[in-house]
């Protein structure tokens, strides 16, 4: 995937970049649509990550525990997180919003299928 030119980067020009207006410019759509596994990738490693869960539960009378994989992916500016949803609905993943005082903050990839398909496209390691 290119990089992005300056001119379309959110970080340049006047207010909070938080909150200024993010959205991709025609060309960048374009390499998004070509790309949309590579983009995915991109906005894990620069604001995502993957982990394992663990959670513990009586299983027939006794404790039992297990973990399963999760990706997150947190990013103040409801832009780059409508970008990022926009894409995971494309691509089929199953998505749900973490919330921070009932406002949405990271988008999270849980489902066992979506996280499975995800480590198929991204690999397990991120």
């Amino acid at each position: 995937m290119r990089a992005v030119s300056a001119q379309a980067r959110p970080r340049r020009g006047p207010g909070r970049k938080h909150e200024r207006p993010i959205a991709l410019e025609p060309w960048q759509q374009v390499i998004v649509e070509a790309g949309p596994w590579e983009f995915v990738r991109g906005l894990v490693h620069s604001g995502g990550c993957r982990t394992t869960n663990r959670t513990a539960r009586p299983v027939g009378g006794e404790r039992g525990c297990h973990g399963y994989p999760r990706y997150f992916f947190t990013n103040k500016p409801d832009g780059i997180r409508r970008l990022r949803t926009g894409t995971l609905d494309r691509l089929g993943v199953e998505w749900t919003y973490c919330t921070r005082n009932g406002v949405p903050f990271s988008v999270s990839v849980a489902r066992r299928a979506s996280a499975a398909l995800t480590d198929t496209r991204l690999g397990p390691e991120r």
